[in-house]
């Protein structure tokens, strides 16, 4: 039987040292980000009920899980998301606590997708949630925030895209199809795909509503947008939220990034559950988006409390690659390393953390000779040696 003890599960893999601390590094950028706007942290469980993620709308397809079960034989999935478990935590422990919450997280989730070549299945992820405000205020100020990460990411060529889902539900629910048609056009739209969207179209007939749908992948640019998408369907509904996310464009595009945040009514999330504004984020050197969210009035009804909410997550490990490949990153090297004789180790501990306490990175060589220590220093780019005996002497390493 073939063993499986020296590789790692497909979609997953190691981090080691560098990184590990370009990552820690990333999250760190990004916590400061979020706790100086009033965002507190959540960890939610990495095993969590099935049932949390087969609610009546069926967010998540049950094949893109990892199921295990517990003792008593209860179903479990291995968290797929994580704006769903804070959902359940704001409607439950948090249901009393004064609105608006804000919170943010770093965490892991899981989802299985075998059709994918190079996939993660197992991704780092932080964003926030802003949970109890429907308002304009409230969109305003997660979008800011999204865009505040992209350029702290990559200032000179991150692009923001905003949408609302909002446009593509009204169309296709003047469609009389089954919801599984629904989510093809929908898929096809995201993906772009225009001439399987095309041919899907075509064999439910030549009338405004198909067209509309068809031009949908197109309708991304600038301000010229709003016209376009105006012109190819007319609804009070969908005037409505073209108004709304016309003077949010009009209010992003006072920030000052010209050029780098478009509109783009394309923009049809997998999860069913955003039902307004929704937005994508880009860096340079990474094909997919590495931020994604919008707003979600409906979820935390589905747990008994009916709030609005908005949020956006960040592919940690997307970003944290990108500052690898850029060479943005160096690893950090002690300052020092300190060399003891036989007999003095103690002293070399001490000393050691006496440098440390005055903020100078020392590392405690390991080795039994001088020339050991020296060569570890050079081959490692240690700057300094520290001899301890009777006396402690400093010396460049060359």
């Amino acid at each position: 039987m073939k063993r499986y003890d020296l590789i790692t599960p497909e979609g997953t893999g190691d981090l080691l040292f560098e990184d590990c601390a370009i990552m820690r590094d990333t999250e760190k950028r990004l916590s400061d980000i979020f706790k100086s706007k009033g965002y507190c942290e959540i960890v939610t469980p990495g095993l969590e009920f099935y049932d949390l993620f087969n609610l009546n709308s069926n967010y998540f397809p049950q094949e893109s899980m990892y199921k295990l079960t517990d003792n008593k034989g209860r179903l479990l999935v291995v968290r797929p998301d994580s704006t769903m478990p804070i959902a359940r935590v704001a409607a439950t422990r948090l249901r009393d606590m004064l609105l608006p919450l804000r919170m943010y997280y770093s965490q892991n989730v899981y989802r299985s997708r075998p059709g994918m070549r190079g996939r993660s299945d197992e991704i780092r992820q932080m964003g926030i949630e802003l949970i109890g405000s429907g308002s304009r205020r409230a969109d305003l100020e997660v979008i800011t925030a999204a865009i505040e990460v992209l350029s702290s990411c990559d200032n000179d060529g991150f692009r923001f895209e905003i949408g609302d889902i909002g446009f593509f539900r009204e169309l296709t629910a003047k469609l009389n199809v089954s919801d599984d048609i629904k989510e093809n056009i929908r898929s096809l739209i995201e993906a772009k795909n225009y001439p399987a969207l095309n041919d899907l179209l075509d064999g439910m007939g030549n009338n405004s509503i198909t067209f509309a749908l068809k031009q949908l992948p197109r309708l991304f640019g600038g301000e010229e947008v709003f016209e376009r998408a105006k012109n190819l369907f007319n609804d009070e509904k969908i005037d409505k939220i073209l108004s709304g996310l016309k003077n949010l464009y009009e209010e992003l595009s006072e920030l000052g990034y010209n050029g780098k945040i478009t509109v783009d009514l394309g923009i049809a999330n997998k999860m069913d559950y955003y039902t307004g504004v929704v937005m994508k984020g880009y860096i340079r050197g990474y094909g997919d988006s590495v931020l994604s969210g919008g707003r979600y009035n409906r979820l935390l009804s589905e747990f008994g409390y009916d709030v609005p909410a908005t949020g956006f997550a960040v592919n940690i490990d997307a970003v944290s690659k990108l500052f690898k490949r850029s060479n943005s990153y160096k690893a950090a090297v002690p300052d020092i390393i300190v060399h003891c004789e036989d007999g003095y180790e103690m002293k070399g501990l001490l000393y050691a953390d006496k440098l440390r306490k005055e903020k100078i990175n020392a590392e405690y060589s390991v080795f039994e000779t001088a020339s050991e220590t020296e060569n570890y220093a050079r081959s490692k780019g240690i700057k300094a040696v520290a001899y301890v005996s009777g006396t402690i002497t400093h010396t460049t390493a060359n």
